[in-house]
């Protein structure tokens, strides 16, 4: 249930999987202190999760991982990075989307009411609410975008759409459904589309692959 493992489990997995890359997920155990330990800091100096080894090439920040991983397997499984310049600018500015109207607002709100009380500390309800009500304003924004297109850089699937689901799917579970809200039909549609790719259902749940 961490956040970064949550992150490394549903980003980098299903973008693995889009790309048809073959990987072995290595269990992490976060509660005995296994990122702190000296032989996993030589690989991630934060002591933090996640990191990708490939073949003795190390790189860690989940975004970073993706984007890596898109850059390796360019033509193989579901182009989810554009090269055609314009399309390349609209694909970065979806993923500032992402980082600045999204990201920070839902994993703080999911940090408050989940992750405080699972480490026996006080949730700041008002914090939390506050978060959630400027994470609906910024989802009109969103709906202005979706009206026009399907994804969040064009009609076609990227990264910036994927790096919604580690902390989108955790919002139903404190009680924000505003990711599937009739009141932002093209959010719902864009939300269910994404969420129903086969590559996440893979993974949602646990690395079973």
């Amino acid at each position: 249930m961490a956040t970064r493992c949550r992150r490394a489990r549903a980003v980098s997995g299903t973008v693995l999987m889009e790309k048809k890359v073959e990987f072995k997920f290595v269990l992490v155990d976060l509660y005995k202190g296994d990122q702190k330990q000296s032989e996993y800091m030589k690989k991630q100096p934060f002591g933090q999760v996640p990191y990708l080894d490939d073949d003795g090439f190390i790189v860690f920040e989940s975004r970073a991982i993706c984007r890596y991983i898109c850059a390796k397997f360019p033509d193989q499984g579901t182009p989810l990075v554009p090269t055609e310049i314009k399309a390349k600018a609209l694909f970065e500015q979806a993923c500032s989307i992402e980082y600045s109207n999204f990201d920070q607002f839902a994993s703080n709100a999911v940090a408050e009411k989940v992750f405080k009380p699972m480490r026996g500390l006080t949730s700041n309800d008002e914090l939390a609410a506050s978060l959630l009500s400027t994470l609906d304003k910024k989802l009109e924004g969103y709906e202005a975008i979706l009206s026009k297109q399907k994804y969040l850089a064009g009609d076609e699937i990227t990264l910036a759409d994927l790096f919604h689901l580690s902390y989108g799917s955790m919002l139903s579970m404190i009680g924000f459904n505003g990711l599937e809200s009739e009141e932002k039909p093209n959010v719902a549609r864009w939300w269910k589309d994404i969420t129903s790719r086969e590559s996440w259902q893979a993974v949602k749940d646990g690395l079973n692959v």
